[in-house]
């Protein structure tokens, strides 16, 4: 498995996710992600002075607006 193919692969046992970690599965930039953040669309929480992103999160925002885009 070439460098590429580990970038991509996704760890199910974590619990929580670095930013990056989080807007890699969003398939976004970093400064996206922090934006979804700061504006309360994608949950996150504080470990010591760390920010990290509960795996389901993602998930959970893409729910959403999806369900936003069908209700529109």
């Amino acid at each position: 498995m070439d460098t590429a193919q580990l970038a991509e692969v996704v760890d199910t046992t974590l619990v929580l996710l670095r930013v990056e970690e989080a807007a890699r599965r969003l398939q976004v930039g970093r400064t996206v992600c922090y934006r979804l953040i700061n504006s309360g669309e994608l949950e996150s929480l504080m470990v010591g002075g760390l920010r990290r992103v509960p795996a389901d999160a993602p998930a959970a925002y893409l729910a959403r607006r999806r369900a936003e885009q069908r209700a529109a």
